[in-house]
């Protein structure tokens, strides 16, 4: 069976996404998803018929919070898009969009290749991480795990919610 590396990150806006705060942002996140699905190993990312995924409020206790999620070939092409391309210059200017999290930010996990992981699963990703720091469950770049097909079997995946958005 082939498997597909999934990756969500969180972040709580600073201000609205209308707003001047988060104007940066908004204004090269078209150009930033264009070359997500333009770079090598691009399989998939959450976004709704508006062309992103801001429109998700995936926690109900807090409207601040956005959540990004895709899907990659290789671990070694997500990485490459996330450090080596324009999306880099958005990490380092992170801080000027979003407030800096004491929690769990971003998770890494392996899924069959043709699944779609929902909010609900990247939000069981992250909690598993913050709880039990990495395993194939769930990881980061710096302690990560190949597929392993036995584990992979084990996973209840209809424990999921399926994915909101399929486009």
């Amino acid at each position: 069976m082939k498997y597909q590396i999934a990756q969500v990150n969180i972040g709580r806006i600073k201000g609205p996404l209308d707003g001047p705060i988060m104007a940066g942002f908004m204004n090269r996140l078209d150009e930033i998803n264009a070359l997500a699905e333009s770079s090598p190993g691009f399989v998939w990312r959450l976004q709704t018929s508006e062309g992103n995924a801001t429109y998700f409020r995936p926690f109900d206790d807090d409207d601040q919070m956005l959540l990004n999620m895709s899907v990659w070939e290789t671990v070694e092409d997500l990485k490459h898009y996330v450090y080596k391309t324009a999306h880099a210059e958005l990490l380092r200017q992170r801080s000027e969009w979003f407030e800096k999290l004491s929690a769990v930010y971003a998770a890494l996990w392996w899924v069959p290749a043709n699944h779609l992981p929902g909010i609900d699963e990247a939000k069981k990703r992250l909690a598993h991480l913050a709880a039990h720091g990495p395993t194939e469950f769930a990881f980061t770049f710096k302690a990560s795990f190949p597929p392993d097909h036995e584990f992979q079997r084990r996973i209840d995946w209809s424990s999921f919610q399926p994915c909101p958005a399929t486009t």
